[in-house]
């Protein structure tokens, strides 16, 4: 015979400041557990959305990434009639692209942070489709010019549309801004290859990557067994979506880590306090839990009521976390990235998958707190207590 869930309910409205205490350990727990995986997943979403399935990027053989790669002129003209590479009217849709860090101050604080400059071909826009021009207009080849990521606008002071910029021993015209949906390319400043690698002093017709629209996702495998056979290439070759998967695994590790090294520290303080409560409610529910036996209740059912209650207290708590947290979804923030040591401006995203999981959490921690004292309480001997009546 179960014990009525009511009868739990006029408990923990009648032990109301002490549930209230319980349930903010356990909502600030769950908080700082959400906040760090929302900055973790918000990091890795928007390195993922740089990437298409239908790009593939090309790098130099062993290169982990594009600063350490370097492609020739002459193997990009192979990768351009290489088979699966889209094509349009004005020939293949290829971009060798060139990248450097520059030191551009932060508007916040004016200190310098490296920002990525990355030196595109003309076509850069057909090969990447989820990059638009939000104002002003694209480069023009040869020229000093500039396109900026509409995060680099707001993040780093002097890139706004119409201004010019001195870096790399040049003076630059920022005349366009563009839109990247959100993705890393938001935080990047864009300009001819050729004139990047000029101003750097840069080995002419020199690239670090190559990046190639396909015909179509499927056409990948097509693609690199033409590149990897052709003895005139040592390159490797990529699906860009997992080119940039993989360029986050290192600082989404580190978050997460760190995320639940910190919500373990508070979740030992939250449960110590859910314990406290509950070890509370049984001192003083003595007789009643005396009564409740001698009337035929067992001590499965003490213990399930007492688990029950603590879940509900941790429930209500999880809830309350994640409402907290839930104004910092699309919250923009910066960090470094360390595959590539320039500021990246991501957002931190919130899913319902983690809402869950924090929910999870807390019940979690609820469980912990609430099992020791729900064996106490079924342990107690009933003619003690009830003398005691």
């Amino acid at each position: 015979m179960a014990i009525p869930i009511t009868y739990n309910v006029r408990s923990v409205l009648q032990r109301w400041t002490s549930v209230i205490v319980a349930v903010l350990g356990i909502a600030g727990t769950v908080g700082v557990f959400v906040a760090m995986l929302a900055m973790a997943n918000g990091f890795r979403a928007t390195l993922v959305a740089s990437g298409s399935p239908r790009n593939a990027i090309v790098r130099r053989a062993g290169a982990d990434s594009e600063m350490v790669s370097a492609v020739s002129l002459d193997q990009l003209r192979v990768i351009e009639s290489a088979a699966g590479v889209a094509r349009d009217g004005r020939g293949p849709l290829v971009s060798g692209e060139v990248v450097v860090i520059a030191a551009f101050p932060l508007a916040s604080t004016g200190t310098d942070a490296n920002v990525q400059v990355r030196g595109v071909s003309p076509r850069a826009l057909e090969v990447r489709d989820n990059v638009r021009i939000d104002g002003g207009r694209f480069f023009q080849p040869g020229l000093a010019e500039l396109v900026v990521g509409r995060n680099a606008v707001r993040t780093y002071a002097g890139l706004g549309l119409g201004s010019t910029v001195r870096f790399g021993g040049g003076n630059w015209a920022v005349v366009g801004v563009f839109d990247a949906g959100g993705s890393a390319f938001d935080s990047e400043v864009w300009c001819d290859a050729n004139v990047l690698s000029e101003v750097y002093k840069r080995p002419t017709n020199v690239f670090q990557s190559v990046t190639a629209r396909l015909d179509s996702s499927s056409a990948l495998g097509l693609f690199k067994d033409a590149l990897t056979a052709d003895p005139r290439l040592s390159v490797q070759v990529e699906r860009e979506t997992e080119y940039y998967e993989r360029q986050s695994r290192t600082l989404t590790m580190l978050i997460k880590v760190l995320g639940f090294l910190v919500a373990a520290v508070m979740g030992i303080g939250a449960v110590f306090g859910a314990l406290n409560t509950m070890y509370s409610a049984v001192a003083e529910r003595s007789r009643e839990i005396a009564t409740m036996r001698a009337l035929g209740f067992g001590g499965g059912a003490v213990i399930l009521s007492f688990v029950i209650e603590s879940l509900f207290i941790a429930f209500v708590g999880g809830v309350v976390g994640c409402l907290a947290v839930l104004p910092m979804n699309g919250f923009t923030t910066g960090t470094m990235n360390w595959q590539t040591f320039s500021h990246l401006a991501f957002a931190f995203k919130i899913t319902p998958a983690l809402i869950g999981q924090g929910i999870v959490f807390a019940l979690l921690m609820g469980l912990i707190g609430g099992v020791p004292p729900a064996i106490r309480a079924a342990r107690r001997p009933v003619a003690v207590a009830l003398r005691e009546l």
